[in-house]
């Protein structure tokens, strides 16, 4: 496991680089961001009309959110967009961000077999429905990559007061991989799995899994957005960095990110009231 994780470490070390020494022929920013957000097809759809109106390309490094946070931190990026507050917060707090702007949420779901032997189908209660696959050892497959999901599902746990780890390799399997691997485990295994909905949308692979739980405001899933402080990184593109995230939080960009949907169905819903 150690020589993977520094095996991947150097990849993204190595894909960061070679983002940063690019042509300068066009202006550009490097955003690390999540897999959700790129797996769920929304930069696609929205930073080709940011180039357009600005000029910018955007460079995505798209890792899970713990992974980004350290990119961002060691000054590999110059715009981080990410989904756990708690770590935006000391982010900022800790002066390497300038500041962090609400962008947009959606929610988790709780994705299972249609079968569901842990019996929670109908629940509303997130942690009695995670209590429920525990006291059932249902098979359940955790992301187990530090990511903002993960430090969801984790929090979700500590919550309902279970200690999965210790059963980690029996009904509790941590992939390590990121939401699309996971969701693709959680089919082949017939498992139990959280997901960001905006993945699980535009997920192709669903086979026997479907959504047994949604709709708990435990679940809700806030994005913000942060440009990495260049009072600590002189080479942050600040100015560029700054631009994106302006035009991010504008009427223009939120009504881009209201507009996108996935077979008619909203995805990402803008957060237009920027914090004070």
């Amino acid at each position: 496991m150690q020589k993977c994780f520094c095996v991947a470490a150097c990849f993204v070390g190595m894909l960061v680089f070679n983002l940063g020494v690019a042509s300068d022929e066009q202006p550009f920013i490097v955003l690390a961001s999540t897999t959700s957000t790129e797996n769920s097809g929304l930069f696609d759809y929205i930073l080709p009309e940011f180039t357009r109106d600005s000029g910018i390309q955007v460079r995505v490094v798209a890792v899970g959110t713990g992974q980004a946070i350290r990119l961002a931190s060691s000054g590999d990026a110059d715009v981080l967009l990410v989904h756990h507050r708690p770590s935006e917060d000391a982010f900022v707090a800790e002066g390497l961000g300038v500041r962090r702007y609400p962008v947009m949420h959606n929610d988790f779901v709780l994705v299972g077999p249609a079968t569901d032997p842990a019996s929670v189908i109908g629940e509303t209660d997130i942690l009695q429905a995670m209590q429920a696959i525990a006291r059932s050892e249902a098979l359940f497959a955790s992301r187990g990559d530090d990511s903002g999901t993960h430090k969801k599902e984790l929090s979700l746990w500590a919550e309902a007061g279970v200690a999965p780890a210790a059963d980690s390799g029996t009904w509790y399997r941590e992939t390590g991989s990121g939401m699309g691997a996971t969701l693709n485990t959680a089919v082949a295994m017939g498992a139990y799995v959280l997901s960001d909905r905006a993945t699980w949308a535009s997920f192709g692979n669903k086979g026997e899994l479907e959504i047994v739980l949604e709709g708990d405001a435990r679940l809700f899933n806030p994005y913000g957005v942060i440009l990495v402080n260049p009072k600590r990184f002189a080479h942050v593109r600040a100015s560029q960095g700054q631009a994106f995230i302006d035009w991010l939080v504008s009427p223009r960009g939120q009504a881009l990110i209201a507009a996108y949907a996935i077979d008619d169905a909203p995805v990402f819903f803008p957060d237009t009231m920027v914090d004070e």
